[in-house]
């Protein structure tokens, strides 16, 4: 990194299970980072590998050139901007806002609009790789904004991801997002479906999965996501009720230009179910829960 890059300090708000990962990949690329989560302990391990922490959002964005959020949706974004000792509150003209939460499209152009009115540019950014991706720094990013701002941004997104494309003006990068979710829901729906059968079916399961995953049936969620499903076991890696939340987005986007999704209904609904079921907080692979119950499969849902 040259020296140029390594003066440039870094803000993170949103220290989760994305944004913890995350955030330590900065420090681990050489930035100057200052965080601030509204649960403490949860910078207590960047703390230790370098980062400073601050009591509010609007400390971060004083000691920061750019500042990241990685939050739950909307509401959560909104406060930590505009609330009392809030982002914007520290921001200085010049600064640059990036959003890697999933928020609907139109609250992105919304908040880009407020914040340019105090000289702050904003790219849109949110991510797709899981919790994996976060750890491994192989993260995709989706980003919407001008092409100036996305060349500053580019060598903070590079140490979080290794595929970081400028997609068109700030709102892109949810929308596109929105289309990720939604291929995902039919993915996860199709994979579950066709783990369910092979076990039905009394096949080597582990060994159709192995050879499928290079033909035309292969996906991220094929390889990484079915033995999970084989198993009948859901360590989190992205929580269901956080993609039900993601499409929740696209379904309204879809709504709004015409556009049938027949399949993401259905998984919502099924992700309805499981919620209900107390299985919110289980990784979105636990959608193969309902394709086994309706199958007759035992369970690991006590």
């Amino acid at each position: 990194m040259s020296e140029r890059e390594s003066d440039v300090r870094v803000g993170f708000v949103g220290l989760g299970t994305m944004g913890s990962f995350m955030a330590a990949n900065l420090i681990r690329s050489g930035f100057d980072l200052t965080v601030w989560n509204r649960t403490a302990d949860r910078a207590e391990e960047l703390v230790r590998l370098g980062a400073h922490e601050v009591r509010s959002p609007r400390h971060v964005a004083e000691s920061s050139d750019v500042v990241i959020s990685c939050l739950t949706d909307s509401p959560q974004v909104e406060e930590v901007l505009f609330a009392e000792r809030g982002l914007a509150d520290g921001f200085a003209p010049g600064s640059l806002y990036i959003d890697c939460s999933t928020i609907n499209p139109l609250k992105a152009q919304e908040f880009a609009r407020r914040l340019a009115t105090r000289g702050v540019a904003m790219l849109d950014a949110p991510v797709s790789g899981g919790s994996e991706g976060a750890r491994l720094a192989t993260l995709t990013i989706l980003v919407g904004g001008d092409e100036v701002d996305f060349d500053r941004a580019a060598k903070v997104l590079s140490s979080m991801g290794s595929t970081v494309t400028l997609l068109g003006p700030v709102g892109s990068g949810q929308w596109a997002k929105a289309v990720n979710q939604v291929i995902l829901a039919g993915t996860y729906l199709g994979v579950a479906e066709g783990v369910t059968l092979a076990l039905k079916a009394g096949l080597d399961v582990q060994k159709v999965v192995g050879a499928l995953a290079g033909g035309a049936a292969g996906s991220w969620v094929l390889s990484n996501r079915s033995e999970r499903m084989i198993n009948d076991e859901y360590p989190i890696g992205f929580k269901i009720s956080l993609h039900r939340k993601d499409l929740a987005i696209g379904l309204e986007l879809a709504q709004g230009v015409g556009a049938a999704l027949p399949v993401s209904s259905l998984a919502a609904a099924f992700e309805d179910g499981l919620i209900a079921q107390g299985f919110g907080d289980e990784d979105n692979s636990a959608l193969a829960r309902v394709i086994r119950q309706i199958s007759g499969l035992s369970d690991s849902s006590g």
